[in-house]
């Protein structure tokens, strides 16, 4: 008799197996988990798209911010290759301005004696310096600050 009960549950799995009827109905999604993942996607993906799309609006901000430090250490440069008594390194009456070569960002320094606290003395101590200052196309200043000396 443990034969025949066996062979029968045998044949009942295998007919489950086989019956199309079972197959459909563990198919598919209901409409109720269709319409929970619509509204589960619906507060997600704000939440992950808008940081997204807030990097990609910045990401030409650091190629203007490179682009404006570069034009203001070329100018440095340009004023730092000067000896300390050369008319290039005149002092300045507030700042002036110097073309940068690159549309749409502006530059001016401005040369100054300053003591050795970088406090403006009413003459010349022996020290200078220089500010750079360069303007990028949406109004951001970088500034670049340097001392030559007399001494040395």
């Amino acid at each position: 008799m443990e034969k025949r009960d066996l062979k029968e549950k045998t044949k009942s799995v295998a007919l489950k197996v086989i019956n199309p009827h079972f197959a459909i109905d563990k198919k598919g999604f209901t409409l109720i988990e269709i319409i929970v993942l619509i509204v589960m996607a619906g507060i997600l993906l704000p939440v992950i798209v808008v940081p997204f799309v807030t990097g990609v609006r910045g990401s030409g901000k650091p190629e203007m911010v490179t682009k404006a430090m570069y034009l203001g250490h070329q100018r440095m440069e340009e004023l730092m290759k000067y000896i300390y008594t050369n008319g290039a390194l005149s002092p300045t009456v507030g700042f002036v301005a110097f073309p940068t070569g690159a549309p749409n960002f502006s530059g001016e320094n401005e040369i100054v004696y300053v003591d050795n606290n970088l406090s403006t003395p009413s003459g010349n101590v022996g020290y200078k310096r220089i500010i750079v200052r360069v303007t990028d196309p949406d109004g951001n200043t970088y500034s670049l600050y340097s001392v030559v000396t007399d001494f040395p």
